[in-house]
């Protein structure tokens, strides 16, 4: 993800940050063989190859989607997920921790870290990571790799204005002048046939408590005019199901043009189990014109302890996969990119950085 990436008064998410609040937690721990083979390959590797490694990793098909459709609605269009193998990031942060571990001899770390960084995540794309007059070279980048090794590139676009203006720890954004033609500079460098995008987690789902939803609606549905015509597949930010209610939530992504978009994207960032996260994605399809969704597993192995930053005891979720069941759920992705922080709580560091400790915490709990 990117630097940064983060109710009511209980609990405040983030992007770097997660959000939860519900102890059940149901959790698919289909791990992947071929993930722990490659991990162990590339301990084998100089340090130099370990990117190439993940190249391959991608390329053998993990995060490969079936090829049945997750369209739900029997008059709606196949997903636009169907058949799609995500694209594997080697210079994430996941993969250079892995990198660093096998220079100073760590092993164990090594693979760990190297297992972690081959499951396909969102890049997530911030303006402080990657300003306005930089990020369409960095995007078309990522673009051009995706598409040589016949993947899909997955975005999550986090720089609107007054980012996390509930706790601050992801605090920052653009200006409202600056934010529209940062993200027309991100339009400009995707060049994909179906590049996928999860818009602006928190947007929708702070702005009552930020005072600021006509504005936030605004944005989101200028968001939608400017990627969608771009090859973009976007689902919008919706919160989790343990931040407010459905309807409300509906509401807000009507207002901003949901049916311009693919849908809508639940818990990302968060750690609620994915049957609540299913119940409530649901119910705000149900109120947005069957709007389809996906749901951030990446760190929902164990469920919530009604905490959003760094929960200990927290356990990976399942792998991306197409939901082939009849429902409007497109998918399951990582959105979040375990290991990196959700803010300064729990002894980790800033939100968005790297923690060693709590990425082999996560991956112990979840059995690797």
């Amino acid at each position: 993800m990117t630097a940064l990436p983060p109710r009511p008064p209980l609990e405040k998410p983030k992007r770097g940050r997660d959000r939860s609040t519900d102890p059940s937690n149901d959790r698919s721990n289909d791990r992947s063989r071929t993930g722990l083979i490659v991990a162990i390959v590339a301990l084998s590797l100089p340090v130099v190859l370990l990117a190439a490694s993940l190249f391959a990793f991608a390329g053998a098909g993990v995060g490969a989607f079936g090829t049945g459709s997750a369209s739900g609605d029997s008059a709606g269009p196949v997903s636009p997920l169907t058949g799609e193998n995500f694209y594997v990031d080697p210079l994430s942060k996941a993969a250079s921790a892995s990198a660093a571990a096998l220079a100073a001899g760590d092993t164990a770390g090594a693979q760990t870290f190297g297992r972690i960084a081959a499951v396909p995540t969102a890049i997530w794309l911030t303006p402080e990571q990657h300003p306005t007059g930089a990020i369409t070279a960095y995007v078309a980048g990522v673009e051009a790799a995706a598409k040589a090794v016949g993947r899909t590139p997955l975005f999550t676009v986090y720089g609107v204005p007054n980012r996390d203006c509930a706790t601050g720890q992801s605090a920052g954004g653009l200006s409202a002048a600056e934010y529209p033609a940062w993200v027309a500079a991100i339009a400009a460098g995707l060049d994909s046939d179906n590049t996928v995008i999860v818009l602006e987690p928190d947007a929708l789902a702070l702005a009552t408590m930020c005072n600021n939803v006509d504005e936030r609606v605004r944005e989101i549905s200028a968001d939608i005019d400017v990627l969608g015509p771009a090859h973009a597949t976007v689902y919008i930010d919706a919160g989790h199901s343990k931040w407010g209610r459905a309807a409300d939530m509906a509401t807000l992504l009507n207002r901003a043009g949901v049916n311009k978009a693919r849908g809508f994207a639940t818990n990302v960032s968060n750690y609620n189990p994915t049957s609540a996260e299913q119940t409530y994605a649901a119910q705000i399809s149900s109120l947005t014109g069957n709007a389809h969704y996906v749901v951030d597993t990446s760190r929902n192995g164990n469920g919530t302890t009604g905490q959003w930053c760094n929960p200990p005891g927290r356990a990976l979720g399942a792998e991306p996969s197409e939901t082939n069941v009849a429902t409007n759920q497109d998918a399951n992705l990582w959105v979040k990119p375990p290991g990196e922080s959700d803010g300064t709580c729990n002894g980790g560091p800033a939100a968005g950085q790297w923690w060693a400790s709590g990425a082999l915490a996560l991956a112990a709990d979840a059995g690797w």
